[in-house]
Formats: C-alpha cells, structure tokens, sequence
C-alpha cells in the first residue's frame, strides 16, 4: 500500500485520523509537526516566535522530503505544508493525498482547545481562519482527495480513507 498522507487546515482531524490509521493498518505514523519539535526541542509556536515562519517552513520541507520518501507510512503534515509545491511534489511519489475538511466554526471549536497554533494568537480567531482558509483554500483543493470530518469520529473518516485507499 502507498503511504497515506493526510492535509488539511489545523484542527481538521490529522493527528487523530493518524492515530486510527495507524492502528488499523498497522503502519507507522509521522506526525510531521511532532518530528520538527523533535528535531528543534522546542514547540513550534516558539519556531515561529523565536526563528519565524519561513524558518519554520524550511524545516517542515526537510522533514516531509525525507520521510515522503520511505514506504509503508501514515504522515500527518501541518496545516501549512500546501503552501511549497515542493512538499506536494514529494508526498505524492509514493503517497497518496487525502485532504481533511471542516467548516470555519468546526476549526474554531476543536482549536480553542489550545493556545500552541501560532497563526492563531490573539483576537479575531474566526476573522483569522476565514482568511487562511480563503488563501489556501486552492491549494488545499489541489493537494488530494478531499474528506470532510464534520459530525464524524476519526475512526470514521479512517475508515473512509481506507476504503478509498484500497480501491
């Protein structure tokens, strides 16, 4: 089987849908976010703080690449990594793309959760995601197989992707 690669906007379901596909494929996941913290040791909200987003950005591209090239994987990129063709170009060598949707509201709720998003800080949250959703929107459209996660449980939208998948 391809590797199953899962965008999307933040707070659309990719680390949970991760997890569950892992577990019923028993493939490994890579949480491309958890790998940059790991290689950084510090959270991302501080990449951006500390080094910026394109800092961050070359990072995220270095790590896609190397593990877009391995085999039998389940990757969870971040909500962003739409914005470098290049990642895209990587992931689909030996991926396929499933893009994780949700409504403005949705993403409002499940990221409220939290204050580690950095392109979420401070006022107008919704105002925010409205706009990053608008910008990458295309791109997002573009990348994959797209998968709404509305009123569904990520055991669900897994089994949707694995359906998918095996066809």
């Amino acid at each position: 089987m391809r590797n199953i690669v899962l965008t999307g906007f933040m707070g659309t379901g990719k680390t949970a849908v991760g997890k569950e596909l892992s577990r019923l494929l028993s493939m490994r996941l890579i949480d491309i976010d958890h790998e940059i913290e790991q290689v950084e040791a510090i959270p991302i909200k501080d990449i951006f703080l500390e080094k910026g987003e394109s800092y961050f950005r070359e990072i995220e591209a270095e790590i896609i690449r190397k593990h877009a090239a391995e085999k039998k994987l389940i990757i969870a990129t971040g909500g962003g990594a739409v914005l470098r063709e290049e990642n895209l170009a990587a992931l689909k060598k030996n991926g396929t793309i499933f893009c994780l949707t949700a409504r403005p509201e949705t993403i409002l709720d499940r990221t409220s959760r939290s204050d580690d998003r950095p392109l979420l800080q401070g006022d107008e949250r919704m105002e925010k995601i409205r706009n990053l959703l608008s910008s990458r929107g295309p791109l997002y459209e573009q990348a994959g197989i797209m998968i709404d996660t509305e009123n569904k449980t990520p055991l669900q939208i897994a089994e949707e992707i694995i359906g998918i998948a095996r066809r």
